[in-house]
């Protein structure tokens, strides 16, 4: 799979999320995708999913720098957004916090099967 092609699967990957097109989600994400080195599978990457959108309900994935090496694909996301309650152990409760994420993902047959992810929890904290 070329640079180009795993981008633009990254990038459709990023549409879904953000239209929360659940159903289409089983084409982008491994069936035994594995998150910061816990299995959860589509199911449990779904189930994530759908509890930060809950906890989040104007959230929005912003690619910031996208770098592809096949099979890996880095990047970094932004978000501007409105935690309804406590979001990472920090009382939010509707504050809107601006915050990254990086994130690393491994694509197999063109899906996730594992994703290492960091949240920049301090740029959160700074503005509680």
């Amino acid at each position: 799979m070329s640079k180009a092609d795993l981008s633009k699967i990254y990038r459709d990957y990023i549409a879904c999320l953000n239209k929360r097109d659940w159903p289409k989600l089983g084409q982008f994400v491994h069936e035994e995708a594995i998150h910061n080195g816990r299995r959860v599978g589509l199911s449990g990457y779904l189930e994530m999913l759908e509890r930060d959108f809950d906890d989040i309900p104007d959230l929005h994935f912003n690619v910031q720098l996208l770098i592809s090496d096949p099979p890996y694909i880095a990047s970094r996301i932004g978000f501007d957004c409105t935690p309804k309650g406590k979001f990472l152990g920090l009382n939010v409760n509707g504050k809107r916090v601006f915050f990254t994420e990086n994130v690393i993902y491994e694509f197999r047959s063109e899906k996730i099967v594992q994703v290492w992810s960091a949240i920049d929890k301090a740029a959160i904290e700074a503005q509680l």
